[in-house]
């Protein structure tokens, strides 16, 4: 038997690796996301593009790139916030994202209104 949590997990970091390449027209070359407690952290290895690798050489490029990054962060919140709430039905409290410009990785994270992994597991054991 697949385990829901997994399941779930995998679902999302699908369904928000779709939206990124639509968004920005890369996507992640690997994503993985977490549910812990009340909170869903999705992580993202090698997100920056040919041009932003370049950027990120010198530290005016550095700030550029995060800057850019939280923008486009700011703008499309409510779309991330949708898919997770979506794909849990949870409604999402908060969610806060930053970029490493040294590593390429990105990270999000999604507090939401109850502990999802309890129900998960609640839910698991019940059915």
């Amino acid at each position: 038997m697949i385990n829901p949590k997994k399941k779930l997990e995998a679902e999302i970091s699908e369904a928000l690796i779709k939206f990124q390449r639509e968004l920005i027209g890369k996507g992640p070359q690997e994503a993985k996301t977490y549910i812990v407690n009340d909170m869903l952290i999705a992580r993202y290895k090698g997100v920056l593009t040919i041009e932003e690798k370049h950027l990120v050489s010198c530290d005016t490029g550095k700030k550029l790139v995060k800057e850019m990054r939280e923008l486009l962060r700011e703008m499309y919140s409510k779309d991330t916030e949708r898919i997770v709430e979506e794909h849990t039905g949870c409604k999402v409290l908060s969610s806060h994202s930053d970029i490493s410009t040294k590593t390429g990785e990105r990270i999000e994270v999604f507090i939401m209104d109850r502990d999802l992994e309890k129900w998960l597991i609640a839910k698991n054991n019940f059915d």
